[in-house]
C-alpha cells in the first residue's frame, strides 16, 4: 500500500509538469477574449496557399506564352507570305521588261 507521504510527493511533482488550468477559461468559453491560434496549423494553411496562388499564376501564364509564340507565328507567316509576293512581283516586272 502507498502512504499518504508519497501521494503527496507525487502530487507535488505533477504540479511542476503541468501548468495550472484556467478554470474560468475552460468552463465559459465565451468569456475567454484571448483566441489562441495553433501556430503550426496557420503557418501550414499559410504555406499551402501560397502554393496554390503560384500554381494559379503559373497556370495563367501558360495561355499567355501559348499566345505570344502564336502571335510570333502568325507574324512571320504573314511577313513570309508578303516577302514571296514582293519577290513574285520583282520577277514578273523584270520577265515584262526583257521582253
Amino acid at each position: 500500500m502507498a502512504s499518504p507521504e508519497g501521494t503527496i510527493e507525487t502530487t507535488e511533482s505533477s504540479d511542476q509538469a503541468f501548468p495550472a488550468a484556467d478554470v474560468d477559461k475552460e468552463l465559459n468559453p465565451s468569456r475567454n477574449k484571448d483566441f489562441e491560434v495553433d501556430p503550426v496549423s496557420s503557418q501550414m494553411v499559410t504555406s499551402l496557399e501560397i502554393k496554390e496562388q503560384a500554381e494559379a499564376a503559373k497556370k495563367q501564364k501558360e495561355p499567355e506564352k501559348k499566345d505570344r509564340l502564336q502571335t510570333l507565328k502568325s507574324a512571320i507567316i504573314v511577313s513570309g507570305i508578303i516577302v514571296a509576293v514582293a519577290g513574285a512581283v520583282f520577277a514578273i516586272t523584270k520577265k515584262l521588261k526583257e521582253k
